[in-house]
């Protein structure tokens, strides 16, 4: 009896903990950058290549991606969360690697690479480009920091059984 209950006991699912969370956090800061940067500074839109009226559908369609994400994310969060699977530690890693990455890749991808926006239409990107860029890797350092702590305390668990 006592072991069959111990085998019916769910472990934590350690990657897809870290990917949901990366969903979240990645859904989170592509929120943050349309809320902040693109309604309350009006610095940018998402597409700015074009009419005020497309540059708006634009951000309305990032806007209907990342509530997508974040709803899709907090399902999924609440599923691991209610089958016992969940690894808190993996996904605060997860978590910020999502915010980093979106903040990367919008700097690299949409602001270099495409050229849908700039961070802001100033003479000098240079300060706002190294600004946006750091911080993305800031925050995938502290998701790298974060699952290398993860992942030296499952190895410690193996080695103490």
């Amino acid at each position: 009896m006592c072991c069959s209950s111990m085998t019916n006991k769910m472990h934590a699912n350690t990657s897809r903990s870290l990917w949901v969370a990366f969903l979240i956090g990645f859904s989170l800061m592509a929120a943050v950058d349309e809320i902040v940067f693109h309604q309350i500074l009006a610095w940018h839109h998402f597409y700015d290549q074009s009419t005020t009226e497309v540059a708006l559908l634009s951000d309305g369609f990032l806007h209907v991606a990342e509530l997508t994400g974040l709803i899709a994310g907090f399902f999924l969060f609440a599923d691991l969360r209610h089958s016992q699977q969940l690894a808190p530690k993996w996904a605060w890693a997860g978590f910020f690697y999502g915010l980093g990455g979106f903040q990367l890749f919008d700097g690299i991808i949409d602001h270099k690479i495409l050229r849908l926006h700039q961070v802001r239409y100033v003479e000098n990107l240079y300060v706002y480009d190294l600004v946006w860029n750091l911080w993305g890797i800031i925050l995938l350092l502290i998701g790298f920091w974060l699952n290398r702590r993860a992942k030296n305390a499952e190895n410690f668990a193996d080695t103490a059984h």
